[in-house]
């Protein structure tokens, strides 16, 4: 199914390169003069530090591999075109060495005159056999600087690139093919399902530096079996996978192209995301790391409008593919395959936008967090820096959070521990980890009649950590407000302790703060006032609690301390915010009142 969808992919995606062709980075250009006999060598590398772009070209290729690998037609290293030897590591060159490259130039000059032969009618082409056929590589001189792995490309004496000639493009495609047909093999295409000549490996492979890794970039397989013990029934190769040459070359060609394109792609440290549909559609996967109000609300609306997604998969069944995609050294993992449709994924998007809204007390106004800042958020908290350290979420985190995203599914079992340890050590809580609290505390995010808990404060929740951390962020907004010069507070000091064994720690603390409150009766009455009440509600609360005030909390009751204690706090800052703008308007209108009037 994966590789049918990139294939189909492939039929109307634009900017396909030609088959078996990639981009290249060229290093030199070897131009060979009109007469045949004499050719020159153009140095094309950057120097270091230098904004100008390299000189790149799309150039045949093909994955190979093992002790004596084939050259590529017109454009290769050096160590084919010209036969450099590898140096080894100790700084020599060794006897082997030169004769591997002898033995690849002359099969490198074998296929580019095999080629020409094929073109007679152009003088360019010719000029350059003359040239090869006269061992005019063998002569030439490698120029300082230039190492074994540089690309080198040829030109024709009137300056064409001759790899971008049709007839090389066609024959580089019939030699590719020949060498990884299966022998001649035919049967049903596992992809097409049609009948036609089978591959025996994969010609082309994923693009060096296309899925991150923390090693060494290198080229890698997406189908691969060279091993006994990798294959059902001991054998290797694509004897199990009946693949045909074109949907094998077309379907990796149209996921180089993904790979390629910001647009369909999302990179993190340890993989990369890759995403199409089947017919053109919005880019609603840019949401996710870029919510704007606008695409936000349409997502949601839609949510309400349509809260069924198979309803929604109906009203647009639009294919919409997702590709997950690490490097385990020369070889592809897939972490996570996603087919759907564009109705279903924008229900989908709508439920994590909605799951996952925070109230901003500060601010007064409700927040959507992208993925990005949500993956951040689970990782240390840099008091020093001011900001999140960089690589320390959980490794892997973010795609199992993606995954969530697109599928409706429920959180990692790992994300509410390791966050709630994160909050207690970091003393740290803000928007991203309250909509991680309530994308983690969420009953069954794939029924679309559970809820979860509410954005911003919610008095009828009766849960008893809920109720708890509401009555520990009153107990500190008490102390605030008699102690505004103070350093440490109590949510800096029993803060951790509170949210595990919270019955002795709010029990002294409303003891402590009746202290407080005298304290406010005398200076700030109305606070007073507003602050006692509330107390004496979140007390009673905690009163209706069976059993009373819990002596310990578990994990999901743990995490409900913190969303309550972070929702009442929102709310309380959005009450002070209120009032003091209600403050402000009297006294405009008071000034209003009170300014003379001109006469008439």
């Amino acid at each position: 199914m994966l590789l049918r969808c990139l294939a189909e992919y492939a039929d109307r995606a634009e900017g396909l390169p030609p088959a078996y062709y990639r981009t290249k980075t060229i290093q030199w250009v070897l131009q060979v003069e009109a007469d045949g006999t004499t050719a020159r060598l153009h140095a094309q590398r950057r120097a270091k530090g230098s904004k100008e772009k390299p000189l790149q070209t799309l150039a045949p290729d093909m994955y190979r591999s093992g002790k004596t690998p084939p050259p590529y037609l017109l454009v290769d290293t050096a160590q084919f075109v010209l036969g450099v030897p590898k140096t080894a590591a100790d700084g020599t060159v060794r006897d082997t060495a030169i004769q591997e490259a002898e033995r690849r130039r002359d099969e490198y000059a074998a296929l580019l005159l095999s080629w020409a032969a094929e073109v007679p009618e152009d003088p360019g082409v010719q000029a350059v056999a003359t040239f090869v056929s006269c061992g005019g590589l063998g002569r030439m001189k490698p120029p300082e600087g230039m190492a074994h792995s540089d690309n080198i490309a040829v030109m024709s004496p009137d300056s064409r690139w001759l790899h971008s000639l049709a007839s090389a493009q066609k024959a580089w495609a019939s030699w590719v093919r020949n060498r990884k047909a299966d022998g001649g093999a035919r049967d049903v295409c596992l992809v097409c399902e049609q009948e036609g000549e089978l591959l025996a490996t994969i010609p082309e492979s994923v693009n060096a530096g296309a899925i991150p890794t923390g090693g060494q970039s290198r080229k890698a397989q997406l189908v691969s079996i060279n091993a006994a013990a990798h294959g059902r029934g001991g054998v290797v190769q694509l004897v199990n996978t009946p693949i045909c040459e074109l949907c094998g070359s077309r379907s990796m060609a149209a996921l180089n192209l993904l790979l390629a394109d910001d647009r369909h792609r999302r990179r993190t440290a340890e993989s990369v995301t890759v995403w199409w549909t089947r017919e053109p559609a919005d880019p609603l996967f840019d949401a996710l790391d870029h919510p704007t109000e606008e695409t936000v609300a349409r997502l949601v609306d839609s949510l309400r409008t349509c809260p069924d997604p198979i309803t929604a998969e109906r009203l647009d069944p639009n294919g919409y593919y997702a590709l997950t995609l690490a490097l385990n050294n020369a070889r592809v993992a897939v972490l996570d395959w996603l087919n759907t449709t564009v109705g279903r994924l924008r229900n989908h998007l709508g439920a994590w936008f909605e799951d996952h809204k925070v109230f901003d007390g500060w601010s007064g106004s409700y927040r959507y967090l992208p993925l990005w800042h949500l993956v951040l958020a689970s990782g240390r908290w840099d008091d020093k820096a001011g900001k999140y350290a960089l690589r320390s979420a959980p490794r892997g985190l973010e795609d199992e959070l993606l995954h969530a995203a697109l599928t409706r599914g429920s959180m990692p079992a790992r994300l509410l521990p390791h966050l709630l340890q994160r909050i207690r050590a970091d003393r740290r809580i803000d928007a991203p980890r309250t909509a991680l609290l309530r994308l983690a505390l969420h009953p069954n995010r794939t029924d679309k009649e559970q809820t979860g808990p509410m954005p911003c404060l919610d008095d009828a929740n009766q849960e008893p950590g809920y109720l708890c951390g509401r009555a520990f962020a009153v107990l500190e907004a008490i102390q605030r407000s008699a102690l505004p010069e103070i350093n440490a507070t109590i949510g800096d000091k029993f803060f951790g302790t509170a949210m595990t064994a919270p019955a002795a720690v709010l029990t002294n603390l409303r003891n402590g703060a009746n202290g407080h409150l005298k304290r406010l009766r005398r200076d700030k009455k109305g606070t007073y006032y507003a602050l006692d009440a509330r107390l004496a509600d979140s007390f009673a609360a905690l009163a209706r609690i069976e059993g009373g005030i819990p002596v310990l909390l578990n994990t999901r009751q743990q995490a409900w301390f913190v969303l309550g204690y972070e929702q009442q706090r929102a709310a309380d800052n959005a009450a002070r915010a209120a009032h003091k703008a209600a403050q402000e308007r009297k006294l405009a209108e008071a000034d209003r009142s009170e300014a003379p009037t001109t006469p008439a």
